[in-house]
């Protein structure tokens, strides 16, 4: 496995833990439990970046900007969703 590989690996392993975590966080009875699965999502999610930041600088994950605009319209459409 390359470099390239391993990295992408680890990112998609992040991912799912993550999504696992809050899973368990969502349904789970006992507080102190609960703010465990919390804090390791936040762990997970700061792996998470430091990998894709990694995979970022060596040209593996490219990611093309949007235009001003369509930030824009998805701004005002969903901006309109924040509960008051």
């Amino acid at each position: 496995m390359n470099d390239q590989e391993h990295i992408t690996d680890l990112m998609m392993s992040e991912k799912k833990m993550s999504a696992n975590y809050d899973t368990y966080a969502s349904e789970c009875v006992n507080t102190r439990l609960r703010d465990e699965f919390v804090k390791m999502i936040g762990q997970g999610h700061q792996t998470q970046t430091d990998l894709f930041r990694i995979a970022q600088s060596k040209g593996w994950y490219p990611v093309e900007q949007a235009p001003a605009d369509k930030i824009s319209t998805a701004y005002q459409k969903y901006s309109n969703q924040i509960p008051q």
